[in-house]
């Protein structure tokens, strides 16, 4: 495999910090922060599965260990989205 096969194959989007207060998410040059207030879905997962993120079109990414969906709007104005599912 050639090294330009293996820079087309990278993904635009990571998970670059966990930290004891959220996840710190890298996608196309943007950081986007998600607190565990307002997504705690993250919270007591492993770090495989948080770190296991997908982006299936333009600004919307999903954790498919633990079932995640969200998009650069949810993740910038939770706000906007009080109706989330909230931690057992």
């Amino acid at each position: 495999m050639s090294l330009s096969t293996l820079r087309n194959s990278t993904s635009e989007v990571e998970v670059t910090n966990i930290s004891s207060h959220g996840v710190w998410l890298l996608a196309h040059d943007k950081e986007l922060f998600m607190p565990y207030e307002e997504f705690p879905w993250f919270k007591d997962q492993p770090v495989k599965s948080i770190l296991h993120v997908e982006e299936p079109s333009p600004g919307h990414y999903y954790w498919p260990d633990i079932d995640v969906d969200l998009t650069d709007e949810i993740i910038e104005h939770p706000e906007r989205f009080p109706n989330l599912a909230k931690s057992i």
